[in-house]
């Protein structure tokens, strides 16, 4: 007969004990308990639920910030949900209280972005890729090899470029970014059965990459010789399992935390588009607040940023080593294998000009974005 072991207990014990807490005292405060470790102290928890009772009534703002991923998820992918809130809290100087709604309790990912749209809800964190349902511009992120790598990421961002650019784009659809996550960029993640990594684009020929529906994605992988294959997500797992299709590209992080290592052999670092999230808000609700809020909103935003890009190299190496656990191996194509990459789908190409175009405005301005991507601003980043 199989006997727990204590590790496995105690886990029982702190999720029952998280339910209790979050139907008595609410979600936020049973989340706040958690991470602060006092979920099984009966007196520790009713302190955090009337610190929390305490703010909420002493704030002059509520701010639902809502994710599609639950509270722990931070140690694979660096949301920083807790972060955020106590930050928005404490530099608004408690004028601001966030209750959390994680783990996709009020929906994902285009279904948050038009809760925001609505003023539904005043704040969600999704894709850039969701994101460009609503706000067409930012799927230029999508375009492969201009901006692939964190630090090209964080560049452009924060650049003038994306703000002249982007951002107006964004508000006048009823957004204002706060912030953006970073999290690894694209891979390549084969299947079980497949006993060699893919090394170049020769390696893909007729592979079977599962994609969402994006156009931008689809030339990607034509370029590369695979064979796209649109899947919704949540059908994924079954189709790389039974075979539908041989391979997947999220980051190693999103690999990790849905749970895809029992189901893969070889994941390849082929970096070949960036992996951006946002923290969305809504601009009618922002510009309705008080300046002295929305500079420390504002400063909230800037200070949990840094706090994302410190992370990741942590979250990468925490998500690497479960993977591998369950057998699955990396490889990092070098320098000549790269080269290969970028001359088979990279942003030169003749291919993306019609997107470049259609999303940009022109090509001109996407190179203003290209050049910003490259030139080093005040954030740093670990790469791959």
């Amino acid at each position: 007969m199989y006997q727990k072991k204590p590790q496995e207990t105690l886990a029982s014990e702190e999720r029952r004990a998280f339910l209790r807490a979050a139907g008595i005292y609410g979600l936020t405060t049973a989340a706040v308990a958690a991470s602060t470790g006092v979920l099984l102290s009966g007196p520790a928890l009713a302190q955090t639920a009337s610190e929390e009772a305490e703010r909420k009534a002493a704030a002059d703002h509520r701010m639902i910030v809502a994710t599609p991923y639950v509270l722990g998820a931070s140690r694979s992918v660096p949301l920083m949900q807790l972060d955020f809130k106590e930050n928005l809290q404490n530099m608004t100087n408690g004028k601001v209280y966030v209750q959390l709604s994680p783990g996709a309790e009020l929906g994902a990912g285009g279904a948050l972005v038009q809760k925001v749209q609505s003023n539904t809800i005043q704040s969600a964190q999704h894709s850039l890729a969701n994101f460009a349902q609503f706000a067409p511009i930012v799927d230029l992120v999508n375009i492969p090899y201009w901006c692939g790598k964190n630090q090209q990421a964080v560049n452009l961002v924060n650049s003038s470029a994306w703000t002249d650019l982007v951002n107006p784009s964004i508000e006048a659809r009823g957004f204002k970014a706060l912030w953006y996550v970073m999290v690894d960029p694209r891979t390549v993640a084969l299947r079980r059965g497949f006993e060699e990594p893919i090394r170049t684009p020769a390696d893909l020929n007729g592979v079977k990459v599962r994609i969402p529906g994006s156009e931008i994605l689809s030339q990607l992988y034509r370029l590369l010789g695979a064979n796209p294959t649109p899947i919704a997500w949540g059908e994924t797992p079954s189709a790389i399992t039974q075979g539908v299709a041989d391979a997947l590209d999220p980051s190693v992080q999103g690999l990790q935390i849905f749970g895809f290592g029992n189901i893969l052999s070889w994941v390849t670092l082929a970096q070949t588009v960036s992996n951006i999230q946002v923290y969305s808000c809504n601009i009618e609700w922002f510009n309705s607040l008080p300046g002295d809020v929305q500079e420390g909103i504002t400063y909230a935003s800037e200070v949990t940023a840094h706090q994302n890009l410190a992370k990741i190299p942590a979250a990468r190496a925490y998500s690497m080593w479960d993977l591998s656990r369950s057998g699955v191996q990396f490889y990092l194509p070098n320098e000549d294998e790269m080269a290969q990459w970028v001359a088979a789908a990279g942003h030169q190409l003749p291919e993306w000009d019609p997107f470049k175009v259609e999303l940009a405005g022109s090509i001109r301005e996407f190179e203003l974005l290209k050049e910003a991507a490259n030139i080093k601003g005040k954030y740093f980043v670990n790469d791959v």
